[in-house]
This record gives structure tokens, C-alpha cells and sequence, in this order.
């Protein structure tokens, strides 16, 4: 990593901002908040929002290199069709959220291997990614983990 430095300090502080809607989540139900359910919902619904936002700066990052690929486009498309399909056991009624939010932390965990393997992003938003991702999947997990205090 060059030290090159491309984001803002607001860039910055609003991006670990974006792990306190989980943080207040996982607190509504170690907390017994009588909308413990509306919290495992709610933290699905950003987390799935903040996936499928990552599908859509991977494909800006595509159309700005003017070098990707079809295969980068392609996996900037998962993201969104990813959260639907784990949205879809809730629809259903069946055993739902805490798998889907488990399988939903583990994708997003992985994510910055996307941002890693397209070789699009500078250096210091990459390292910021890995940052925002290991926070915002491993919350997602503990509320997945913690939906079993709900239901």
C-alpha cells in the first residue's frame, strides 16, 4: 500500500459511523427492547442495503477504470440478488433471520477480497474497506448469533 492518501476525514468518520445502526441493534436486544424483533429486521435490512451498495461501488469502480471485464459486472450484481435470496426464508416464513444474517456477515466479511481481486480501489480506501467490513460482519453475526435470544 502506497500511504497515497484519497479520503476525507468526513469520508472516514462517516464511514465507521455506518457500524453504530448494528451496534444499536445488537444494544435493543441485550437490552430486552420490548422491539427486539424490529431490531434483528432492521439489522438485516442495512446490512442487506450495505451489501448491495458495495455491488454498486464495485460497478462505478468498473465503468471508471474503463478496463473491467464482463466478470467484474457480473459480481457487482450479486450483492443485490444475494440479499433478496436471503430475504426470501422471512417472506416464506421459515426459519428466519438469524441464518440469513449469519450467511449476510460472512459475505460481507469477505467482501473486500471482491474490491482486492477487481484491483480497482487505491490503496487507503481498500484498507478502509477491510476496516468497515470486519466491523459490519462480524455485528451482523452477533445479531445473527443473537437472534436466538428472540424467537
Amino acid at each position: 500500500m502506497d500511504g497515497q492518501n484519497t479520503l476525507t476525514p468526513t469520508a472516514r468518520a462517516l464511514g465507521y459511523a455506518g457500524l453504530l445502526p448494528q451496534v444499536f441493534c445488537i444494544a435493543m436486544i441485550l437490552t430486552g427492547h420490548e422491539w427486539r424483533y424490529s431490531a434483528l429486521a432492521g439489522g438485516f435490512a442495512y446490512a442487506a442495503a450495505i451489501f448491495s451498495f458495495l455491488g454498486g461501488v464495485w460497478w462505478g469502480q468498473a465503468i471508471q477504470s474503463g478496463r473491467a471485464g464482463a466478470g467484474a459486472y457480473g459480481l457487482a450484481v450479486l450483492p443485490s440478488l444475494i440479499a433478496v435470496a436471503l430475504f426470501l426464508p422471512w417472506t416464506f416464513g421459515w426459519e428466519w433471520p438469524g441464518p440469513a444474517l449469519l450467511y449476510l456477515g460472512a459475505l460481507i466479511l469477505g467482501s473486500p477480497m471482491i474490491d482486492r481481486a477487481l484491483g480497482f480501489a487505491q490503496a487507503d480506501f481498500l484498507r478502509l474497506r477491510w476496516h468497515l467490513s470486519l466491523g459490519l460482519g462480524s455485528l451482523t453475526i452477533a445479531l445473527g448469533l443473537l437472534s436466538a435470544r428472540v424467537i
